[in-house]
């Protein structure tokens, strides 16, 4: 059975958009100042050898209009030969492959793919997908590299109503710019005191 992991570059105070290809957002490229060699290196290591991605109609069409025409990299190589699991109600459209669209139940097309033999998935920048996917106990870790800014507005990580769960650190590394990547098991339902 593959793990599911979400990988999320977030604020303070939780927004994860970063570019105004998705709405009217004036911090495109908030991340870009914090980016050091260093973080790469722990980010493709977080990433590993071999994944396949979980995407988000949005964020596949952003994607699939830079990271093909990137230079080869750990990063670039992963993402390109990566299958990419899309949700969309439009999958003939789909150009960046290898590709499979989800079909209209998302959800349940999740559960399939995890199940079955493979490597494990990622989802990365769907904020759309985030939320079903905790809800309906299909994520196995999230790893959130935390930026030290606020931006106030932008797409946040979780929809309101998303319900309560808990989760338990595994590891947490600061990098020299101030941000911090921190992994979390999904531990189950909230448990308040």
């Amino acid at each position: 059975m593959r793990k599911l992991r979400i990988i999320e570059h977030i604020s303070l105070d939780g927004v994860i958009q970063h570019s105004a290809d998705d709405g009217d957002f004036p911090y495109s490229n908030w991340t870009t100042p914090y980016r050091t060699p260093v973080g790469l290196d722990a980010l493709t290591a977080a990433l590993g050898a071999r994944f396949d991605l979980l995407l988000g109609r949005r964020t596949y069409d952003i994607w699939s209009g830079f990271w093909p025409k990137a230079p080869s990299s750990p990063m670039a190589d992963g993402l390109n030969a990566a299958t990419k699991h899309v949700a969309t109600h439009r999958p003939e459209s789909l150009e960046w492959g290898p590709f499979e669209g989800l079909g209209p139940d998302i959800v349940e097309s999740v559960r399939r793919i995890k199940s079955q033999d493979g490597p494990d998935l990622i989802l990365w920048g769907s904020s759309t997908l985030a939320s079903p996917v905790l809800e309906h106990g299909l994520a196995d870790e999230v790893l959130l590299i935390v930026y030290p800014v606020l931006l106030g507005r932008g797409k946040r990580l979780l929809a309101e109503g998303t319900p309560a769960c808990s989760f338990e650190l595994l590891g947490s590394e600061a990098m020299p710019s101030g941000v911090i990547l921190s992994t979390y098991k999904v531990a189950g339902p909230l448990k308040a005191g």
